[in-house]
């Protein structure tokens, strides 16, 4: 794109401006009136810049801004007048005009503003198609969910990508979040900037303020120079905190401050730094219970809380379930080396039967698994290798359970008997604790916390 269109009643002028944006490699249109101009935004003619003079007959250079700012909101309009004021340059720019200048005309720096402008459009072709990259690539709406759940929650989300409100994405572990707030950012003007990531669960509490603000040199032991936090590197970006309702209050305060006014300190440093940056968090709990619970900050759940995305879990979606399965097949047979594979009907309606605690994740691993282990050209029931322990688990709960004393009582033993054979049923199932924990759609540190309450200690998880 190379045509700027320049809006000027004055022909003299209007043509030495042509003449010096022409040496710049412009191709120029002129308008000598106000509803020329108009007219020529309103048929769909795009530009790379408008130039306007303020003063024009038939219609204002503030109408012609809002004619451009209607027919095309990413053209950068400068607005030029000899009659500048503080109030004409202020309704200007609250209008959206790129700049305002007055004349007569520096042309130096006018050409360093159409620059810009031109920096500006081939920037915003860009992220149209980093937007159409993302869809190729996660294969939107498609491989996310042909359900209407699914359609509704991606029509939302290319809603709120396009504005800088705060997102809350609410779900079980495994059921994607992490990919709606990619999807969130890359469809969003911030595209092209730093897209930063932190899960609150896997950081200690001792740790996570320096993880988040940084720090500077000699701040505490072992800080021998500056680091940056998460919020500086993300800064004209999105950062996503994920699993957020895992924070502490003592950084739940901070975080708050940082929300409100977007600006922060590092540690044992005086400056205030500011941010320019888009937020999006994630967790699996119900904040509003953790609020109620005192877990939780209710200042800062009405910050994070703006607009709510509830994503929901694989066994509410059972028709996504055949295109999930498609994709993840025809990945890993990819990747294996096996362009043949299928699945048989039987292993689909066994798939589509399973509840899936552990959501998408737990269906990737499946099929992955599935591929490799096969050894014909069409994944079977026996191949899926689908874990019975829900059944295994409802058998024992007979034995487990002391029904003696108070309703109360036996509610608190019960309740312990069940999480006791689902978590150690979640570690024979799986490598590793932070496994476990995602198939039980809880956090690390609170899977942690129960095996200590419950009595599974490292020696007692292979043997319970």
């Amino acid at each position: 794109m190379k045509r700027l269109l320049i809006v000027e009643d004055k022909e003299s002028l209007a043509l030495m401006l042509r003449e010096t944006v022409e040496a710049e490699g412009l191709e120029v249109e002129i308008a000598a009136t106000g509803s020329d101009a108009m007219r020529k935004l309103a048929e769909g003619r795009r530009y790379v810049a408008v130039l306007t003079d303020l003063r024009l007959p038939k219609a204002d250079g503030i109408q012609v801004l809002k004619q451009a700012r209607e027919s095309d909101p990413d053209c950068p309009v400068i607005v030029m007048t000899a009659f500048g004021t503080i109030e004409n340059a202020v309704e200007a720019m609250k209008l959206g005009a790129y700049d305002f200048i007055q004349k007569p005309l520096d042309i130096d720096h006018l050409l360093i503003l159409l620059r810009r402008c031109r920096e500006h459009r081939e920037l915003r072709s860009e992220n149209l198609l980093l937007r159409e990259e993302f869809q190729k690539r996660y294969r939107l709406p498609a491989i996310i969910g042909e359900s209407a759940s699914m359609v509704l929650l991606s029509q939302a989300v290319q809603k709120v990508a396009q504005t800088d409100s705060t997102v809350l994405l609410q779900g079980e572990s495994g059921t994607g979040k992490e990919l709606f707030a990619r999807a969130i950012h890359q469809l969003s003007s911030r595209a092209s900037r730093p897209f930063v990531a932190i899960n609150c669960a896997a950081i200690p509490d001792t740790l996570i303020e320096n993880e988040l603000f940084g720090h500077e040199k000699g701040s505490f032991t072992g800080a021998t120079g500056r680091q940056l936090g998460k919020f500086e590197l993300a800064d004209t970006g999105t950062i996503f905190l994920d699993e957020i309702a895992e924070l502490g209050h003592a950084i739940q305060s901070k975080l708050l401050r940082v929300i409100q006014e977007r600006r922060f300190e590092r540690i044992g440093g005086s400056a205030t730094i500011e941010t320019d940056i888009r937020i999006i968090c994630a967790t699996n709990r119900n904040l509003a219970d953790d609020v109620k619970q005192g877990r939780f900050r209710e200042d800062l759940f009405f910050r994070v809380n703006v607009f709510p995305v509830v994503v929901p879990p694989l066994r509410a979606r059972r028709d996504d379930i055949g295109a999930l399965t498609d994709h993840f097949v025809q990945r890993f047979a990819r990747e294996l080396g096996k362009p043949q594979l299928n699945i048989s009907e039987e292993a689909r309606t066994a798939l589509r039967g399973y509840d899936w605690p552990g959501n998408i994740r737990e269906l990737e691993n499946c099929i992955e698994r599935a591929a490799i282990l096969c050894e014909r050209s069409t994944i079977e029931v026996s191949d899926l290798h689908l874990a019975t322990g829900s059944r295994a688990a409802q058998d024992l709960l007979g034995d487990a359970i002391d029904l003696t004393g108070t309703l109360s009582e036996a509610v608190d033993r019960a309740t312990q008997a069940v999480e006791r054979i689902k978590i150690a049923e979640a570690l024979r199932r799986t490598k590793s604790r932070s496994e476990a924990a995602d198939l039980l759609a809880i956090s690390t540190r609170t899977l942690q916390s129960r095996m200590k309450e419950l009595g599974l200690d490292e020696r007692e998880d292979s043997d319970v």
